[in-house]
């Protein structure tokens, strides 16, 4: 480790002595290493957690993002944090809710000095590298969703070396907080920053609606007018990205003009 990754622990005190957030971070638990925080806190969640139950981690043994692809989640330098939810949220409105995680993400990124954009649904990108991403997990009974758990990734302190050992060639398209700044990033500062954001998109959500949450992503949004190619369940199809629908899904337009709703695929760069 250099001077600008050295280990630093999350402490839950600096991280409330930040907050404002009266909602988001009402319980906040900390662990040295979990499977991954969104099984820690659906755990939690089953057992009667409150609305605003966060749980972090120093270190995640199988955290994963989007997909089921693994997250590299080493321990003592980056985020690993996962949010509960609870209230009147349809299924119908999860896409968009869970909008709010890459914006907050984002957001937090900014308060450091750089400016990222977003990837859809969630990934955070710098310059075209991704510092991290969010994955959301619900549990549902009959069409109304009984707690909605947003869990986020994010690479703050881990070296490049690090990242290029664990990820090989794909690290070509991932960076850090520290490696764009140039300094060491107070992870218990960046955890409060989200914390915040994330309480403020929440408000946001529930005063205004889905249409507040989609204005702000598209503030942000990286895909909108780009040329794509769309992966899954076996397909490969190209189109340009026409936006997102009033469901959070992202609209792709075909080389004949036909309109394809993406709600689960990979969506990769074509320029």
């Amino acid at each position: 480790m250099n001077a600008l990754a050295a280990p630093q622990t999350l402490s839950i005190e600096s991280i409330r002595r930040r907050l404002v957030a009266p909602t988001v971070a009402s319980q906040l638990y900390l662990f040295g290493q979990v499977s991954s925080t969104n099984a820690a806190l659906k755990r939690l969640a089953a057992s009667g957690a409150a609305e605003g139950t966060v749980v972090l981690a120093e270190t995640q043994t199988a955290g994963r993002g989007r997909m089921g692809q693994p997250w590299f989640s080493p321990p003592g330098v980056n985020l690993y944090a996962s949010v509960l939810f609870r209230g009147s949220l349809t299924l119908g409105q999860a896409p968009v809710f869970s909008l709010i995680a890459g914006l907050a993400l984002a957001d937090a990124v900014a308060e450091f000095g750089v400016q990222p954009v977003i990837k859809w649904p969630n990934d955070v990108l710098i310059d075209g590298r991704k510092i991290g991403g969010s994955l959301a997990e619900c549990a549902a009974r009959e069409g109304k969703i009984e707690h909605l758990i947003l869990g986020v990734g994010a690479n703050l302190n881990v070296e490049p070396d690090a990242l290029r050992a664990a990820l090989g060639s794909a690290a070509d398209a991932a960076t850090s907080l520290c490696a764009e700044t140039g300094r060491a990033v107070d992870r218990s500062a960046f955890a409060a920053a989200y914390l915040n954001s994330l309480e403020t998109w929440t408000w946001r959500f529930r005063a205004k609606g889905s249409a507040a949450v989609l204005a702000g992503w598209r503030d942000r949004d990286i895909l909108t007018g780009r040329r794509v190619e769309i992966r899954g369940h076996g397909t490969s199809v190209i189109g340009r990205v026409a936006g997102l629908d009033e469901q959070g899904h992202l609209i792709v337009r075909g080389s004949l003009g036909e309109r394809r709703v993406v709600s689960t695929e990979e969506i990769c760069f074509c320029d």
